[in-house]
């Protein structure tokens, strides 16, 4: 393989740490470098979220059904599940159906019909469980992150990358489906 400029960094024998060698491209280990660190703390992140709502009260919920409820109590207004599977970026809106049917099962998410449309919205049960997850939150994760303005500012624009990654990713994955 080429030396990149990545390959320079500190890893196992000065190469980039990442989970598929054979995928690094010459024109960007970091890319590599990248995808197996959003491997890693994506699944420590699902890990986390699942975690701290069982603290909170409700066990046995998949990452997926802890971010629909969030999603559904966000700015405490109805959603549809179109727009929450469009917000959290899923394409499968079935998996977001089955979330919300799990979690109107457990009583913190009730739907209403207007019409044609369903919307969903968080019991006060729900909420409740989402106070508690935000107390936890508070305590285990800003806490130990002991965030000063400068982390926070580089944490804003970490956000910011991902942002523009997904982009980036979806515009490849419209390409790849189209070959």
């Amino acid at each position: 393989m080429a030396k990149t400029k990545a390959s320079s960094k500190p890893g196992a024998g000065g190469h980039p740490i990442v989970s598929s060698a054979h995928l690094v491209s010459p024109r960007s280990a970091e890319m590599s470098e990248f995808e197996f660190g959003l491997i890693v703390a994506g699944n420590a992140f699902h890990r986390w979220i699942t975690h701290c709502m069982s603290a909170a009260g409700l066990k046995d919920l998949t990452a997926l059904d802890v971010l629909v409820l969030h999603h559904v109590t966000h700015r405490a207004r109805d959603k549809r599940l179109s727009d929450i599977a469009f917000i959290m970026n899923v394409e499968d809106t079935h998996l977001i159906n089955y979330s919300l049917k799990k979690l109107q099962g457990l009583g913190v998410v009730v739907s209403s019909k207007n019409g044609k449309e369903v919307t969903y919205a968080p019991t006060e049960s729900g909420k409740a469980y989402v106070d508690r997850y935000r107390d936890i939150r508070e305590a285990c994760l800003i806490d130990a992150l002991k965030a000063d303005d400068a982390l926070n500012h580089d944490i804003g624009q970490l956000a910011r990358l991902l942002r523009v990654l997904s982009g980036i990713y979806d515009q490849a994955a419209r390409s790849a489906a189209s070959l």
